[in-house]
């Protein structure tokens, strides 16, 4: 299984429109240019409202992250950045995450394999 990102598809700043979807789209079309074997799906809600848009990141044997605070305006090469290091981690354990740029001061949480 590779690994997959997990975006709200209803995080919107109050009043603002939910952007989850539209970045989605945009997400995996720069993964496959970038050869970055990652599915990218959204769901309707991750119960991070306090801080859109918030995202998880999985892998088959490998630790689970969740974001909260992500910018799709800003935020997708930073998002190709984390993808990279994810790939390259032993269980998904990132301990060095300058590559993930902004993105790394979004994490909420990071929970061990199964």
């Amino acid at each position: 299984m590779k690994a997959r990102v997990t975006i709200c598809d209803t995080c919107a700043e109050p009043g603002g429109t939910a952007p989850g979807a539209k970045w989605a789209i945009a997400l995996r079309k720069a993964a496959q240019d970038c050869g970055l074997e990652v599915e990218i799906v959204t769901c309707s809600c991750l119960n991070m409202c306090q801080s859109p848009v918030a995202f998880a990141l999985q892998g088959a044997q490998k630790a689970t992250y969740l974001f909260s605070g992500a910018d799709p305006a800003q935020d997708t090469q930073d998002m190709l950045g984390l993808l990279k290091l994810y790939a390259d981690a032993p269980e998904g354990w990132i301990t060095e995450a300058e590559a993930a740029g902004r993105l790394r001061l979004c994490l909420q949480g990071r929970v061990p394999r199964l």
